[in-house]
């Protein structure tokens, strides 16, 4: 099967979990500019892939897209504290 012909919902929870473990590695400070980059970049990928299915897809603009992204795709958030807070130096 092509991934194109899976459901909106499984894309979107494998989406979300792969940013999800993006975030858990990545989330340290300092590198929240990368992280919403690494975001916005797989979002911008999704659309492409989405208005692809089908000529109807196409139709699918950035502001409707949003509202697919707000559901599946979680913010970017660190996780993980300085190192002297997290080393309690």
């Amino acid at each position: 099967m092509d991934n194109r012909a899976i459901p909106v919902a499984d894309q979107g929870r494998y989406i979300g979990s792969v940013i999800r473990g993006a975030v858990q590695y990545f989330g340290v400070p300092g590198n929240s500019g990368a992280l919403n980059t690494y975001r916005t970049e797989i979002c911008k990928s999704w659309l492409r892939a989405l208005r692809r299915r089908s000529q109807k897809a196409s139709k699918l603009t950035w502001d409707r897209f949003k509202r697919i992204v707000s559901e599946w795709v979680p913010s970017i958030r660190l996780v993980h504290p300085y190192p002297n807070a997290r080393l309690h130096v």
